[in-house]
């Protein structure tokens, strides 16, 4: 053990060419230290196995699931290399005893029974593969298990390396459910300044560097929690070289990265097409921005990944990547907790990503997505260009998600000295909403409620509603800042 700056960290080991991670049992909570692993799911781990007569687990017989088979249609892949060719529709079938006839890998007689708390191997398989393929983290004790979605993995997280009464560092505005799953834990929230690229390095270390335990009641937080690519709500991406600025300054102050990442291979094309005839071209693999996963070199980094914004949120079924000895805690929590996600989801997914689409397809499938949300985008960024009062109100181009992020300055409000920026907010917001059209406040993201409202932001989403729309919402929202502002 090696003591630096104050922070104990074990030695770095080197096997296969990577370095092992670091050993994290300082950052784990009381909770998640005394996690032990569950009776009877070391009975599953004997279930596979041929010869085994089972008098044990209290499963019921497959025999009396009242589930034969599902047969699923979905996009097949294109015939062509061209990403924006029409996908034709295919269709697959999971049936009940594939697995005995040797014609799958996985079955319903498998997926709805009990699990383990890692998820099913079949699955944790190939998104072990995917993870290879786009981040390839550079050590070498890295696993994946599934989850029930990247919430219930952000609250887990939350119970992994916390405790009642301490702080995690955030962005100053937020995704609001990270700060509700920290609030009933006891957990306070700091906010970090932000600009174009997310979180300031610069404020970030000043925090830290400063901290005072007597006056906030707390240690220096050892967990920063951050959504890189796409950001919720700001729409804001994070620069490789802003990514690797926040993880040194991780590094010098032992912090736990939080990468909440479900609109990663949602990144866009850069530039808003003057029209929707221009072609647009999806983002190349190898031009993904690196992860915060893909430079971790310590084992610090918690990654989550989603399959609700590249699939459907219903599933409620993401993975997360972490260091051998973090993903472990994790398992036992499951163990007592989730269990495994949806037995349905993860047959689906394994058929649909393992043997229907394959890597090949899927990455085809995320260049469909980055097609259909850069068309969405920029007809909303010309809508917001052609009826919003650029007087008031300015905004910049997503460069991946699903959000825009407009900023209204609303010391140019008639009233603005009598009624102050979140009465105005509420003002506009009431406008806007009576007028038909739905915007999200920026201050219902504020980690820290008790900060007085310096500046005035509204949360726009491309995601959902048709093109051809969006003049016409934008114009309702135009109009109710006009209104508000008394301008022509």
């Amino acid at each position: 053990m090696t003591v630096q700056n104050g922070i104990q960290s074990s030695p770095t080991q080197v096997v296969g060419g990577k370095p092992l991670a670091k050993r994290w049992d300082h950052v784990l909570s009381r909770e998640a230290a005394t996690r032990q692993s569950s009776i009877f799911q070391a009975l599953h781990r004997h279930l596979d196995a041929n010869d085994v007569l089972s008098l044990g687990p209290g499963a019921p017989s497959p025999q009396y699931y009242p589930f034969d088979h599902i047969n699923v249609q979905v996009p097949s892949i294109p015939s062509s290399d061209a990403a924006k060719a029409v996908w034709d529709e295919t269709s697959f079938t999971i049936n009940k005893y594939d697995m005995k006839g040797g014609k799958s890998g996985y079955d319903l007689s498998s997926a709805l029974t009990y699990g383990q708390g890692t998820g099913a191997h079949q699955l944790v398989d190939f998104v072990t593969e995917l993870t290879k393929f786009v981040h390839d983290p550079p050590y070498q004790d890295w696993k994946c298990i599934m989850t029930g979605g990247n919430t219930s993995a952000l609250e887990l997280a939350f119970r992994t390396f916390t405790e009642r009464g301490t702080y995690a560092l955030a962005d100053e505005y937020t995704y609001a459910t990270a700060f509700e799953c920290a609030n009933p834990l006891g957990v306070k929230m700091i906010g970090i300044k932000l600009d174009e690229e997310g979180p300031i390095p610069s404020d970030m270390d000043d925090i830290l560097s400063s901290w005072d335990e007597q006056k906030m009641g707390s240690k220096k937080p050892h967990v920063l929690y951050t959504v890189p690519t796409g950001h919720n709500p700001t729409g804001s991406t994070q620069s490789t070289q802003r990514r690797q600025e926040i993880y040194n300054l991780a590094s010098k102050h032992d912090i736990i990265i939080l990468e909440d990442d479900p609109y990663y291979f949602l990144q866009l094309a850069g530039e808003v097409a003057k029209d929707a005839s221009e072609l647009i071209k999806p983002t190349a693999m190898a031009d993904l921005l690196p992860s915060f996963l893909k430079l971790d070199v310590d084992g610090r980094v918690y990654r989550m990944d989603s399959c609700s914004k590249i699939l459907a949120p219903g599933l409620r079924t993401g993975w997360i990547t972490a260091s051998a000895q973090i993903t472990e805690r994790i398992v036992r929590a499951h163990e007592i907790s989730l269990q495994q996600p949806s037995g349905f989801s993860q047959a689906f997914l394994y058929k649909l990503f393992a043997e229907q689409w394959k890597m090949e397809g899927l990455v085809r499938w995320f260049n469909h997505l980055q097609i259909g949300y850069t068309t969405r985008r920029d007809a909303l960024m010309r809508a917001c260009e052609a009826n919003l009062p650029k007087e008031v109100a300015s905004w910049n181009v997503p460069k991946a998600g699903v959000f825009g992020w407009v900023r209204i300055n609303w010391q140019l409000h008639p009233s603005a000295e009598m009624l102050g920026p979140k009465d105005i907010e509420t003002e506009i917001w009431n406008a806007t909403a009576k007028a038909g059209t739905l915007i999200v406040p920026g201050s219902w993201f504020q980690p820290d409620p008790t900060l007085t409202l310096s500046t005035m932001f509204f949360r726009i989403n491309y995601a959902s509603l048709q093109p051809e729309l969006m003049p016409e919402a934008t114009k309702r929202f135009g109009d109710a800042l006009r209104e508000s502002f008394q301008l022509k």
